[in-house]
């Protein structure tokens, strides 16, 4: 047997731990061999986790560096911002890299970061989950069959979750533009890369229409403090950091996922309580310093022509996206779990159900198994020198990207952008 690929993990929060848990689950095709970590607590944990001595743990990406090429590949799991150095610096020295998405939230950042990779010739990968999980794999299938004809149009909805953006978008890392980038790109370039992918086909016009309707200190109720932990008014509000953390302490694994991030990983129910009343995520969600939206609506037109509507909401209580596909000779729905097909022939509907493989994902299952499908197909682009099962290279998404900054222009400038062929 060949021996498995061995990679280093630059940032080991969450989604660095997601990746690296690939290798838990398949020691033989995966080994982590180093981590780069300024947090103690977060470097410790992981090397930990995967028997990584002291000199294979490093504070930052510069040491990694100036060590010289550790390992096959690297993933590179830091904050949006944080993206273009590491691969600057990575790249000459021969990895395959993996880099998590976005690229980086300004676009001159996205074409250097390709313009890099295309120059030292790294098999590279972005971590659009999306596109590797087995019901994107059927859909796919599905569509090339010619189930229902040619694509006429597509509604998609990304419900986001009022916790999940209270705690994400409002008090949390992706909350302020400046510090991370807009919401469309933090939590839907997931979305429009999916769609792009799905479509198969150059977007040529984006419009968009979406604001900060909510969470901002105009609708903050009378009598309410800055901090839920002293607000009197806490148990009328759906938005309650006391609720969602603390009540919440054991409840369930998401619950658990939480508070170990308000902590720094210390989940402790004291720990949490002195998040609370001490640290960000304890802040009333009126008063916090956001300024992305909680909704956003996108339309684009793709070649062919087809015609697109994608929504991100705050304001559900699912965060399982749907999807609605219409075409000439018939219509799809699906939830991500199952897949619906309807033929317009035989008027009979199909059902096409997706959750064996993600249920079978092990550790690194998130993201309807697009955690574990995404790893899959990178080792084994690493292992053969064959990225053809990478869905996420370079140009398409490069495109991706560029669709999403257009949607952005569009919402602030209040017109349609044009998207010239690249």
């Amino acid at each position: 047997m060949n021996p498995p690929v061995t990679i280093a993990i630059v940032g080991a929060g969450k989604r660095g731990q997601a990746y690296a848990a690939y290798a838990t689950a398949h020691p033989e095709q995966l080994k982590v061999v180093a981590v780069a970590e300024p947090r103690s607590l977060l470097r410790e944990r992981l090397a930990a986790a995967h028997g990584l001595a002291p000199d294979a743990c490093f504070q930052d990406c510069e040491t990694l560096a100036a060590a010289g090429k550790l390992a096959d590949a690297v993933a590179i799991c830091t904050q949006d911002r944080l993206h273009l150095a590491p691969v600057e610096l990575l790249a000459p020295l021969g990895y395959a890299i993996l880099l998590e998405k976005p690229m980086s939230p300004l676009p001159a950042e996205c074409e250097q970061i390709i313009a890099c990779i295309r120059r030292h010739g790294n098999l590279f990968a972005v971590c659009h989950v999306l596109l590797y999980t087995e019901l994107t794999a059927k859909l796919r299938a599905i569509l090339r069959s010619g189930a229902i004809g040619e694509i006429v149009s597509i509604q998609h909805l990304e419900p986001v979750g009022w916790w999940h953006q209270a705690h994400s978008y409002v008090r949390g890392n992706w909350s302020n533009q400046e510090r991370a980038s807009s919401m469309l790109l933090a939590k839907s370039c997931h979305d429009i890369d999916w769609l792009r992918h799905i479509v198969n086909a150059h977007c040529t016009s984006v419009a968009s229409f979406g604001s900060l309707r909510h969470f901002k200190a105009s609708e903050k109720p009378a009598g309410a403090a800055e901090r839920c932990w002293d607000c009197q008014v806490e148990a009328d509000c759906p938005y309650s950091a006391k609720r969602i953390y603390h009540s919440y302490f054991e409840r369930d694994r998401v619950a658990n996922y939480l508070n170990d991030v308000i902590t720094g990983g210390v989940n402790t129910l004291a720990a949490v309580e002195d998040a609370l009343r001490h640290g960000p995520y304890g802040r009333c969600v009126y008063a916090c310093d956001n300024d992305v939206v909680d909704h956003q609506t996108v339309m684009l037109e793709f070649d062919g022509p087809v015609t697109v509507t994608f929504t991100m909401t705050a304001f559900t209580p699912s965060l399982s996206r749907c999807t609605r596909i219409f075409g000439t000779r018939g219509y799809i729905d699906t939830d991500f779990v199952t897949i619906k097909v309807f033929d317009f022939l035989t008027e009979k509907e199909t059902l096409h159900d997706t959750r064996s493989g993600a249920d079978a994902a092990t550790a690194a299952a998130g993201h309807g198994g697009g955690d574990y499908f995404l790893m899959q197909a990178f080792v084994n682009a690493v292992a053969t020198g064959d990225s053809s099962g990478l869905w996420s290279g370079p140009d398409a998404t490069l495109e991706s990207h560029r669709i999403v900054f257009a949607a952005e222009q569009a919402r602030l400038e209040k017109r349609v952008v044009t998207l010239a062929p690249q």
